[in-house]
């Protein structure tokens, strides 16, 4: 075999390969959303016992919200976990993808089952200013005036286009950047729910995020110091 049939084998090699990681990567979210989902249906449906208090706002408007917020958390996990070569970027990466992905589909199995849309239709976070103005509250809502049309964290168009055209270390550190600054910015909405959803199902998933997101956001800010760079300012 010459050098050429060589190199064209191992290309073509390297790209079976490739899709077998892209396939296997689909497969394993659509499972994570699968197991997310049944753990809403099957593993107790907030508001439906005489002893719960029912959804109310909060509980509603946090789900739809967030569940958008993770997706694109998820979407940058996986450009990352399909094209980087760095194994700690990587593994960070499918934890992410498979810990968000699996409570997108928690979030939405209890929405059906409430018989609530799967977005809202009003702008992001305007759940938020009204329990607020309600209950005196708003101190915890932060600077931002709501309903907005994006979420604080969340990527532009632009970056993401940036985090897919990158390689190596460049697109490592920018997942790395992207990331934390988008675990930042859910947190208020995170810990909002955690401190007001009637619903003790979804305080209790809050408050596991608020947990994972501030103690991934240390392992974020890590990474980044190791590569010589800095966290990104909030948007």
């Amino acid at each position: 075999m010459s050098a050429e049939q060589r190199a064209g084998a191992n290309s073509g090699l390297r790209a079976q390969y490739r899709r077998q990681r892209v396939a296997l990567l689909i497969v394993g979210a659509i499972g994570a959303i699968v197991v997310g989902f049944a753990a809403g249906v099957f593993l107790g449906v907030p508001g439906t016992s005489a002893s719960e208090a029912s959804p109310e706002a909060v509980d509603i408007g946090f789900l739809q919200d967030m569940s958008a917020h993770h997706a694109q958390a998820v979407e940058m996990a996986g450009v990352v976990l399909v094209n980087s070569t760095d194994p700690d970027v990587r593994r960070l990466a499918y934890d992410i993808l498979t810990t968000q992905q699996n409570q997108v589909g928690r979030m939405q199995g209890w929405l059906q089952l409430w018989g609530k849309p799967a977005q809202s239709v009003d702008g992001y976070m305007a759940w938020m200013t009204e329990h607020a103005a309600g209950h005196d509250h708003s101190q915890t809502v932060g600077e931002h005036s709501v309903p907005v049309p994006t979420m604080p964290g969340m990527a532009t168009e632009d970056d993401l286009s940036a985090l897919r055209a990158a390689t190596g270390p460049t697109m490592d550190t920018m997942f790395l950047q992207l990331m934390l600054r988008h675990h930042q910015g859910g947190l208020p909405m995170i810990d909002y729910a955690t401190r007001y959803a009637a619903t003790t199902a979804v305080r209790t998933l809050a408050d596991t995020m608020a947990k994972t997101q501030r103690s991934e956001s240390v392992t974020l800010t890590t990474m980044l110091s190791a590569r010589g760079a800095t966290p990104l300012p909030q948007n």
